[in-house]
């Protein structure tokens, strides 16, 4: 299927796609919309950056009666911010429609929300604990709901939202089309999949792990220490016009963004000890392009629409191997080009070595001296090393160093002499 023009869409919608800049379907589009527009339910597995929105979100603006100023059709999302995108990505598409959408999730102030919903919405879009506040106040009804989609729906189970979400379903009629998208299919989506959903269509293009032939990857080995020097030579050596730099805790992404920015680099961080407006204040300056380098936790490396990002750095390699494929996702999107880069010391050789076995491309070393083998065993060798020095600081003084010297002869007569006292 060559064009949006073949798919069935009313002619508001094709306008609203062509000015979004749509010219082709993306597989996960061509191969959903159909079955949504037939009323079908559909679980869809794609890639980060595959068009997912497009794909759910046509059918769910040609579903709305227009003329019916109550919600029909809910979409769910794990973050804020990707509730927020997957808001404007709707209004963009439904521009000729007439749609009303609102947008509703925590850190926002309610009051807000309230007067959206007051003036009447088709399509709510929100995280689940702030779409059960409404829901629990009555400020929000899902009586006339005919579609309702989980994007990203393994993350929202990860975060641990399945309770959420499943009362959420049950606020909505029976009669309604349900819509899965996700990157992973654990088996707690299966098991939501077969209690809420009716014979669904399965459209699994790809996993999550991005394209080899638009990524290159990267990985350089150093201590610890040397991270951060090395880190903006690279920076300053490849001049990427956008990058993300990946940390593993909040704390270490704030530090690293206010290093960066010492040196006179551009620097933002985003991570979840921020206010919504500060986090907002961050992706408005890195859209922008006004900063060129986001620091962020994994907050960032999913659900979050960040067009043309250069490069993906792991500062610090994740712990979760599939948090890897979703952070260098972040870059190469849709067809793009971008590089990502590893930077691993030596007490992450183990978390490095497992990527690595889990990936189809191939991850080249950045100089001469990172070609050295990296495996799983000089994680253990590193962990043997820590567990011998804790070992060590609880043993008596000069214990394991000579059994000859004079400190282990007095400890062996002290030893002797209270064994003599316990006998009388």
């Amino acid at each position: 299927m060559s064009n949006f023009q073949e798919l069935g869409l009313d002619p508001s919608l094709l306008k609203g796609v062509t000015a979004a800049g749509f010219t082709k379907p993306f597989p996960i589009q061509e191969q959903t919309i159909s079955h949504l527009l037939a009323g079908s339910d559909v679980i869809g597995q794609a890639k980060t950056g595959s068009g997912k929105t497009a794909a759910y979100g046509l059918p769910l603006l040609q579903a709305i009666d227009m003329q019916n100023r109550k919600v029909q059709a809910v979409v769910l999302a794990p973050t804020r911010e990707l509730a927020v995108q997957i808001t404007e990505e709707l209004k963009k598409l439904g521009k000729y429609t007439g749609a009303r959408i609102v947008t509703i999730y925590g850190g926002q102030s309610i009051n807000v929300q309230l007067e959206a919903l007051r003036h009447g919405a088709h399509a709510i879009v929100g995280t689940p604990g702030r779409m059960i506040d409404h829901l629990k106040r009555g400020t929000l009804r899902l009586s006339a709901v005919k579609t309702v989609v989980l994007d990203e729906a393994d993350t929202m189970l990860d975060m641990g939202f399945i309770d959420d979400v499943e009362f959420i379903i049950d606020s909505t009629p029976d009669e309604r089309q349900i819509s899965l998208f996700s990157a992973t299919m654990p088996q707690e989506i299966i098991n939501l999949s077969q209690k809420y959903m009716r014979n669904p269509e399965k459209v699994l293009i790809d996993s999550d792990e991005p394209s080899v032939d638009t990524l290159d990857q990267y990985y350089a080995l150093m201590p610890q220490s040397e991270k951060q020097t090395f880190l903006i030579e690279l920076l300053s050596r490849e001049k990427p016009e956008s990058s993300i730099v990946f940390c593993r805790t909040k704390y270490g992404a704030h530090k690293l963004a206010r290093e960066l920015e010492s040196r006179f680099l551009d620097a933002v961080s985003l991570h979840g000890d921020l206010s919504q407006s500060q986090r907002d204040h961050s992706m408005r300056l890195f859209r922008s392009g006004r900063v060129n380098i986001l620091v962020a936790t994994d907050v960032a490396s999913r659900g979050i629409d960040i067009p043309q990002v250069d490069c993906v750095v792991n500062y610090e390699v994740p712990q979760n191997s599939a948090l890897y494929f979703h952070r260098v996702g972040r870059t190469a999107r849709a067809g793009d080009t971008g590089k990502a880069y590893t930077l691993v010391s030596e007490r992450e050789y183990g978390d490095f070595a497992q990527i690595r076995n889990l990936t189809k491309a191939i991850i080249k070393p950045l100089r001469p001296e990172d070609e050295k083998p990296v495996s799983s065993s000089s994680h253990t060798q590193y962990s043997n090393r820590i567990e011998r020095r804790r070992s060590d600081r609880h043993r008596p003084r000069g214990f394991g160093r000579s059994e000859s010297g004079p400190r282990w002869q007095q400890q062996q007569q002290r030893q002797q002499q209270q064994q003599r006292r316990y006998r009388r």
